[in-house]
């Protein structure tokens, strides 16, 4: 169900889009020209007031709220805003179970102008992989005043969004096509966080149960497995419809958006509006969400729901025997599959319904990609193949993923034909193992071992180039040893020790645990069953590393500062109770894991850490 939200009052037109030249009008000159810069425009556009009164806002659970000094960005109560944030969200869940929508737009404006949220939203922008990465404005928040100063600074009234700056990235599936990126604001960012954390409750709340991309506590995995469930049976669908959305971020229609999204319509508009920015030139943007936006994956999703409730309605799961029409959907981002017992039925009745489904939203689908197979053929989805062998499903990795990997290997190892053993093995472990993890759980043994003599293969042509007046015995015994009776293992010394080169046939393979299709990471109800999946995640992700998995099972998963969840997304430190200049040791009673972010205000603040006590039973 979407909710139609009032539209509130408009603010004035940004002077950006008033001042900068659009393309088709007016070039953009420099200043030695006697012309405003764009730069000063932007600037200009961007500075905003600063609040003098610092102050942290807590709600109570009487709903009072009070106020508490911050004078510094580390000496922010992470504890109390999460909780704050979370309390809010739970809210929100609640009220869209309920429908009480008027209850929803309520709570969601009580989040966007709490202090913890804006405080969390620049946490976020400042932490993740894009920090560094600045926008039209060339600002960076990369130090604790300026990230203190960040979160008094965001604030909705007479807010306006800059242009995104649009770069391009080469597309996976082809380098020599190029993707577009809109690189917004480190500003712009941090206020799409904010509102993030308002709408990904409802957003998660009213989600396809078939949906695992960009969404919390879901993976590819997840999908693949969902594949498993519908196609493995013997009484199962015998056609997979393989859907492809062309162009789907860059052609979503705005108007569809701003009325079924319920946020704020008058700052959603200003998002999709904003236009970017290309040598020194305005482009507008009429529809589409910016690839590069925080908020962008979520608004896509929110698009594409409604589908599998549409399918169901058309044909429903419970029929008499012979009379089930075995549709079942699963989608991962834009990419998506739909079984059916017959092609006719996949091309006569489900297609038409899909794309009549993705028209009212502005999109359509790839006539180029999106096919009808039969299982017995197989079908590539997320990197792997999924195909019946005489009545057996199995799911392999794909061999366009194979290729892939293969080729990134030989490039890597042919344009370094001097560099160290150890420095090469360095380089090539992180893509081997990464591409082994991923697979590890299908029907990968077979492949494994495939992969492993091809990758050896090219590093005995690369020791041959390397050596060409020394013979085969010498190469052999210079850069190949025997390890747990495995031959062939390729060695060498990086940072004064031995590095070896990760074998994936050493890996097990291991069955993926499907997600509940209906479970909720912000519903409290789930809280257990998402814990007991956590540690299971942390034991797979850390198998080997057993002085982290002992840290991690003594805190119970948490960090002892801040009191959150110590996850593989969130990363961690391994902080020294008596630092090692001061005759520290390793052992698991002088350590414990905290989050990057606490391990630092521990440092900066001269913090005294306690060992947590083991839990029992744990």
């Amino acid at each position: 169900m979407t909710q139609r939200v009032k539209e509130d009052g408009e603010s004035e037109r940004s002077p950006v889009m008033g001042g900068i030249e659009v393309e088709g009008k007016t070039d953009i000159t420099s200043r030695e020209s006697g012309q405003t810069s764009i730069w000063s425009l932007v600037t200009k556009a961007f500075e905003k007031p600063i609040k003098e009164t610092k102050q942290m806002t807590v709600v109570h659970p009487t709903g009072a709220v009070s106020h508490d000094n911050v004078e510094d960005w580390h000496s922010i109560d992470w504890q109390s805003a999460h909780k704050t944030v979370r309390r809010l969200q739970t809210r929100i869940v609640k009220a869209t179970q309920e429908g009480r929508w008027g209850k929803v737009k309520a709570l969601q404006h009580l989040l966007t102008r709490s202090y913890s949220a804006k405080a969390l939203a620049v946490k976020r922008v400042t932490e993740n992989q894009g920090k560094n990465t600045p926008g039209v404005d060339g600002e960076l928040w990369d130090t604790p005043q300026k990230k203190l100063q960040a979160v008094y600074q965001l604030r909705q009234h007479g807010y306006r969004p800059l242009p995104l700056k649009r770069t391009y990235i080469p597309k996976s599936s082809d380098k020599t096509k190029k993707r577009p990126l809109g690189i917004p604001t480190l500003y712009d960012r941090a206020m799409q966080a904010l509102y993030l954390l308002a709408l990904e409750p409802v957003a998660e709340t009213t989600a396809d149960t078939c949906s695992y991309g960009f969404r919390r506590e879901r993976s590819a995995h997840d999908a693949i497995e969902r594949c498993f469930t519908a196609l493995a049976p013997k009484r199962c669908a015998k056609w997979v419809m393989e859907g492809d959305i062309k162009a789907c971020f860059d052609t979503i229609s705005h108007e569809w958006l701003l009325t079924n999204v319920p946020v704020e319509r008058s700052i959603l508009r200003k998002w999709l509006k904003a236009g970017y920015l290309e040598k020194g030139k305005l482009f507008p943007t009429e529809e589409g969400t910016p690839q590069g936006g925080i908020i962008s994956p979520v608004l896509a999703n929110m698009a594409l729901d409604g589908l599998e409730a549409l399918l169901l309605k058309r044909f429903p799961k419970h029929q008499p025997k012979g009379q089930n029409a075995l549709v079942n959907l699963v989608r991962y981002a834009d990419d998506f599959i739909i079984t059916g017992c017959s092609r006719e039925l996949l091309e006569h009745e489900v297609k038409p319904l899909v794309e009549a489904f993705l028209q009212e939203r502005g999109l359509r689908l790839s006539p180029e990609k999106t096919l009808i197979t039969h299982i017995d053929d197989g079908f590539d989805f997320l990197g792997q193949n999924v195909r019946k062998y005489k009545g057996k499903l199995l799911i392999k990795p794909a061999r366009k993923s194979i290729h892939k990997l293969l080729n990134r290997v030989r490039e890597l190892v042919k344009t370094h034909p001097q560099m160290p053993a150890g420095k090469l093995i360095f380089l090539l472990n992180p893509i081997i193992k990464g591409w082994a993890m991923y697979h590890r759980h299908a029907v990968s043994g077979e492949i494994f071992g495939s992969l492993q003599h091809d990758i050896v293969m090219t590093l005995w042509r690369w020791v041959k180039r390397r050596h060409r007046n020394k013979g085969a015995l010498w190469r052999k015994r210079k850069y190949f040893k025997v390890v747990n009776g495995q031959d062939w293992t390729f060695f060498g010394d990086f940072n004064g020790e031995q590095i070896l080169l990760f074998d994936p046939t050493h890996l097990s393979i291991q069955r993926h645990i499907q997600v509940q299709s209906d479970a909720n990471p912000f519903d409290p109800a789930w809280e257990m069953y998402f814990e007991r999946r956590l540690e299971l995640k942390m034991v797979n992700t850390l198998k080997g590393k057993r002085h982290l998995i002992r840290l991690w099972k003594e805190q119970c998963g948490i960090c002892p500062i801040c009191q959150q969840k110590i996850t593989a997304e969130t990363g961690w430190h391994n902080h020294h109770i008596l630092e090692r200049v001061f005759g520290g040791s390793d052992r698991d009673e002088n350590c414990v894991l905290l989050h990057p972010n606490c391990h630092a205000l521990v440092h900066t603040q001269k913090l005294t850490v306690e060992k947590p006590r083991p839990s029992r039973g744990v």
